[in-house]
């Protein structure tokens, strides 16, 4: 319901209508006024306790009593039909016959009288005739909060038929006070339009082929961040979404002058339109055109007198003309228009609530009007009346930021249902960003509580919390910001310098209250370094066709290794705290070993050593003493060299990084002294509990891949069979 005057003006509460201006817009609208005059006399209606309006009237334009001639362009209707009431031929029961009245389409009525201030008495009743099927409805009341200081004319709240070509009324009660002069019911046709209105919408809840705000706002007095000092750009203020002005097919013809403006969103009302809600959301554009008809043109206000209106659906609708994003002075709670803002949920909510669309869709509202001025939406403020009829002119009234219309006047609007359901929506508006969470980190590797990255990540968030309802989200690294993201993003690119951080994701609500996230963060750039290896070297073992080697190596890094791991000659998991394997390798063939370590944050260093098994004879050797041959197919190559010759001496001279001599071994076998580059290397003992052949007995690896000399000497009986080196 309205309650406010046209122009509101809240130090005298009245609308100014007598400039020249204005009466030349009177005397332009009454030229364009389609009037219905009643004929007939009216009949006694016995029922007791009701007195009624007889209309009886011929529609004009070649209309007859019946239908009226379809046109084919509902613009080319009347925008506003009225109907006067008859006079009244009270019998002693105070009643009055009503008689069917055919008229032009229409789908929007209420009634009006000549002297706002005026209250009429008992209940304004009404039945329609649905066009196209000819069914009549029952009878509906029209609300009345009584007329309003401004108004030009008093008046019902309107009410909502849907498409219609005919009408009834009657007052019900109060049959002995008189009617107020000039009674009269008005019938909008939404459709009839100055403006090019918006063509009729599809049947979906969300209206189609409307004009969207943009998520950006224009004009917003205040950031709720307020001054700041740093460069970072912060994204403009997003507008809630809604069906902007053009969108809805407003009559900008009849707008009489320019938007006035307020001081900040300090208080924000929520009222219902009382049009009932025998309407679907495809029909709500022409409702809120309907809305706009009425006010101006049957109670004289400038414009819609709403800011927002929204419907059962959660539409937003943009209201009264001056720019979303400013402070317009709005015509819709008289004594509280100055820094206020005000949202209409289209139909009445006195017997049911709105859904949780609806709940959010105002909330969201009212936390983007007063959150930009830094007020709490879940908060009170007490504010000085202009003058209204619960609080008289000076009075100072507390409220909710978020109040219901009869918070600040005598009325029942919002509707009992509605009017409850307030506290949710205020715990909507206040809230802080809820369920705030990082859901993944792009570009760094999580081990244990830290997070690690190569330098650039992408940290993607998410939250419970509606976008709609986000300000922006504002990135910081150890407490600086340096990134701010719009409402509706949930990612963004960061460069970190090498060391730890500490990375914020700060979400702020179009209320002002924030939430944050917290995730630490290692950056580190530095691949991981080998302090030894990798390299191959000769091992003891068993020569089966195969020599037996093992690999070694030794990785570091100052954040830890994730893992090592051997690429080639195959693909092996080498874990991170061994630093050799043992393999074999076939004889004469080539072989390239590959190991990668990957750090923390996933650089990786590799290394690559290629090494060739080579196998010498014993005849290759030179020898001292006395050495016979051994013929056995279990030595390499079939033979061997035998002595048990004290002192005898076997010596091999090569190229390579490694060595390794090859003995048969037994329970007769004795010791061998070996020398290295004329070193002496120490003693083998050669002695075993069973024969065993081609056996590495001994290995020794170089720094460097030069010349070496491997000389034995024999201290008892043994079975040489060769010498194995890497180059």
């Amino acid at each position: 319901m309205q309650g406010g005057s046209g122009r509101s003006s809240e130090t005298t509460g009245v609308h100014v209508h007598r400039n020249r201006a204005k009466r030349r817009a009177v005397a332009a609208l009454a030229s364009a006024t389609l009037f219905l005059l009643p004929s007939g006399a009216a009949a006694a209606d016995l029922r007791g306790g009701v007195a009624a309006a007889a209309l009886r009237a011929t529609a004009a334009g070649g209309a007859v009593a019946g239908r009226p001639t379809a046109a084919a362009d509902p613009r080319s209707r009347p925008a506003l039909q009225t109907l006067p009431f008859a006079t009244l031929s009270r019998s002693a029961a105070g009643g009055a016959t009503l008689h069917e009245h055919t008229t032009k389409p229409f789908s929007l009525l209420g009634v009006t009288w000549a002297d706002p201030t005026v209250a009429i008495t008992g209940v304004v009743q009404i039945r329609t005739r649905a066009r196209g099927t000819g069914r009549w409805t029952g009878w509906q009341n029209l609300e009345s909060d009584g007329s309003q200081p401004g108004d030009a004319r008093g008046s019902t709240d309107p009410l909502w038929v849907g498409e219609s070509d005919g009408v009834r009324a009657r007052v019900v009660g109060g049959a002995r006070r008189a009617l107020p002069a000039g009674l009269r019911i008005d019938l909008i046709n939404p459709d009839a339009s100055a403006a090019s209105p918006t063509p009729a919408l599809g049947g979906s809840s969300k209206p189609a082929g409307t004009d969207k705000l943009a998520r950006s706002s224009t004009g917003n007095a205040i950031s709720t961040a307020g001054t700041r000092a740093q460069a970072v750009p912060l994204p403009t203020r997003p507008v809630p979404g809604m069906v902007t002005r053009r969108g809805w097919g407003a009559n900008e013809s009849i707008v009489q002058g320019a938007p006035e403006y307020t001081g900040p969103v300090g208080v924000f009302f929520v009222h219902h339109t009382a049009t009932g809600n025998s309407y679907s959301c495809s029909q709500s554009a022409a409702i809120v055109r309907g809305i706009q008809a009425y006010q101006v043109r049957s109670k004289g206000w400038d414009d819609i007198g709403y800011n927002f209106l929204v419907d059962k659906c959660g539409n937003v609708f943009e209201g009264r003309a001056g720019g979303v994003g400013r402070p317009v002075l709005g015509a819709h709670t008289l004594g509280f228009n100055t820094d206020a803002s005000a949202i209409a949920v289209i139909g009445t909510f006195d017997r049911i609530g709105v859904s949780s669309a609806v709940r959010t869709a105002i909330a969201t509202v009212a936390a983007y009007k007063l959150g930009a001025y830094g007020n709490d939406p879940a908060g009170r403020v007490t504010v000085i009346s202009g003058g209204g009829n619960l609080y008289p002119k000076g009075a100072r009234a507390t409220f909710w930021r978020i109040s219901g219309h009869r918070d600040a006047g005598r009325t029942d609007c919002p509707g009992d249902v509605l009017y409850s359901q307030l506290p949710s929506i205020r715990k909507i508006a206040g809230a802080a960003p809820a369920g705030l969470r990082f859901q993944h980190m792009t570009g760094a590797v999580k081990r244990g509580r830290l997070l690690y990255t190569r330098g650039a990540i992408k940290p993607l968030w998410n939250l419970a919390t509606p976008s709609a309802l986000i300000n922006r989200f504002e990135i910081l690294v150890d407490g600086a910001l340096v990134l701010a993201e719009p409402g509706g993003h949930r990612t963004a690119l960061l460069h970190l310098t090498p060391g730890g951080h500490t990375v914020t994701i700060r979400a702020e609500h179009l209320s002002g209250r924030v939430s944050t996230v917290t995730a630490e963060v290692v950056s580190d750039a530095t691949a991981p370094v080998f302090t030894a290896g990798p390299e191959v070297a000769l091992r003891t073992g068993a020569l089966d066709g195969t020599v037996p080697i093992r690999l070694g190596w030794a990785a570091s890094d100052v954040n830890g290794l994730s893992s090592v791991r051997l690429l080639r000659p195959s693909a092996v998991d080498l874990g991170t705290v061994t630093h050799g394997r043992d393999g074999t390798l076939r004889p004469g063939v080539p072989a390239t070993f590959t190991v990668a370590a990957t750090d923390r944050s996933g650089n990786v260093a590799s290394g690559s050593v290629t090494r060739t098994p080579v196998v010498v004879s014993e005849a290759g050797s030179q020898r001292t003493g006395t050495w016979r041959t051994l013929s056995n197919p279990n030595y390499l190559g079939g033979v061997a060299l035998g002595s048990t010759a004290a002192g005898a001496t076997a010596s091999w001279t090569f190229t390579g990084r490694s060595a390794a001599l090859v003995f048969g071994r037994g329970a007769d076998s004795g010791r061998v002294r070996i020398f290295v580059d004329g070193t002496d290397a120490g003693l083998v003992d050669l002695r075993s509990t069973s024969t065993v052949y081609r056996q590495a007995v001994w290995s020794r690896s170089f720094d460097d891949d030069g010349s070496h000399s491997v000389r034995v000497e024999l201290e008892g009986p043994a079975v040489l069979d060769g010498l194995v080196y890497l180059h």
